[in-house]
């Protein structure tokens, strides 16, 4: 494992809570919807994995499953989490755009992660992304996005621009993209997020 450092806050929240998941155990809708258009066996990447719930989730559903986050204390509870589901997942500690990994994955995914990524390294980062995508896999992710800020626990977020996750993948196929207002508390304080849907297709990976 690699020693990381992150612009996220929730590494001081894992470790404060260490006996609770932050986000929970169930899976994110996106984790949902996406299972069933992976191929039987196919291998995921899942970027920002946290404490592990969608990846456990995904490894529950018989997908080799690679999990990738910044913080130690999260990819403790991950593990504890799929020991108790009785799954195995490898886990990575790592902070993108730096993806110590190989091979290639059906799909590559995050859910609130990537917007910690300074913008300077996004190019890198979705050259990498793209590089690890399989031939005919898909990459999907939901950032946040400067329609509406609200910054918590002090966080250091570089908002995406309302297109500009899409813009990334052109000219790739994008098979589903959605902007919309999602409800949070994780601070304590009901508020709103701003976010963009993107599921696509890199075009180098194309069949």
């Amino acid at each position: 494992m690699t020693t990381a450092t992150t612009r996220s806050p929730w590494d001081q929240e894992y470790v404060r809570r260490s006996d609770t998941y932050v986000f929970g155990t169930a899976p994110s809708l996106l984790a949902l919807e996406l299972a069933p258009a992976i191929p039987p066996g196919g291998r995921v990447l899942d970027l920002g994995c946290g404490e592990g719930r969608d990846s456990v989730f995904f490894a529950s559903r018989g997908f080799e499953v690679t999990g990738v986050d910044p913080s130690a204390a999260g990819l403790r509870k991950a593990e504890r989490l799929a020991e108790e589901r009785g799954v195995e997942v490898t886990w990575v500690e790592a902070t993108p755009p730096d993806l110590p990994v190989s091979g290639r994955f059906d799909l590559v995914y995050s859910c609130g992660a990537i917007h910690y990524v300074p913008r300077r390294d996004r190019r890198r980062l979705f050259r990498a992304l793209r590089s690890l995508t399989a031939v005919g896999g898909r990459e999907a992710h939901i950032v946040f996005t400067d329609r509406w800020i609200y910054r918590e626990r002090g966080e250091l977020v570089d908002y995406f621009a309302p297109g500009e996750l899409a813009s990334a993948f052109a000219p790739g196929e994008i098979l589903r993209r959605e902007e919309r207002m999602i409800s949070c508390a994780q601070d304590g304080r009901p508020h709103l997020h701003s976010v963009e849907l993107l599921v696509a297709t890199p075009l180098d990976t194309r069949p």
